[in-house]
């Protein structure tokens, strides 16, 4: 009994390796192993701005596409910018796949400056004293077509940072923090 064997703990981890591989579904994980273009299809609510942009070309970054999605994404009530974190863009797309479509996405707020928040915080409980917004890490979205359930249960199923559902205003809060719902 004192004797361990490694043989087959290495066994039993490529086992464990191999389930939770299978569950991840196949498309999901093809584009996640696979260096090939990203690409989203989004339309601003509240400035009528639509953008199709190819974020990541298959190796990096595409600078500037991502500084457009910076203007895209940025506090049209102030007209500031500032730079979304690009795990964001990952996060939304990857959503996409799983949910299996290419419908545009529909932004409702992206960053938002710290005096915009303050302003919206003293209208509503429902925006956070240190909202990920402020910190360009953070959109309220949906997706025509898809049922927000569909997007908040997906969102949460990819554990990539926190996910607020909102039913009764029509968007899903995905975010770049910590795991976390609402």
């Amino acid at each position: 009994m004192d004797h361990i064997n490694h043989h087959r703990r290495k066994l039993i981890a490529l086992g464990g390796a191999a389930l939770g591989l299978s569950l991840i579904p196949g498309s999901s994980f093809a584009t996640l192993s696979t260096p090939r273009p990203r690409v989203l299809q989004l339309n601003n609510l509240n400035t009528g701005e639509t953008l199709k942009t190819e974020f990541f070309n298959g190796t990096a970054y595409n600078k500037s596409e991502l500084k457009k999605l910076n203007h895209f994404f940025r506090d049209y009530r102030a007209n500031k910018i500032t730079a979304i974190d690009p795990q964001l863009f990952e996060h939304i797309y990857r959503l996409q796949i799983m949910l299996e479509t290419s419908k545009p996405v529909q932004l409702i707020s992206g960053y938002r400056s710290l005096g915009t928040n303050n302003k919206l915080r003293a209208r509503s409980s429902g925006v956070a004293k240190h909202s990920y917004h402020t910190l360009g890490k953070a959109m309220d979205f949906h997706i025509d077509g898809v049922q927000l359930s569909n997007v908040r249960k997906a969102a949460m199923k990819m554990r990539m940072g926190g996910v607020g559902y909102y039913p009764s205003s029509n968007f899903v809060h995905i975010d770049t923090g910590p795991v976390r719902t609402w």
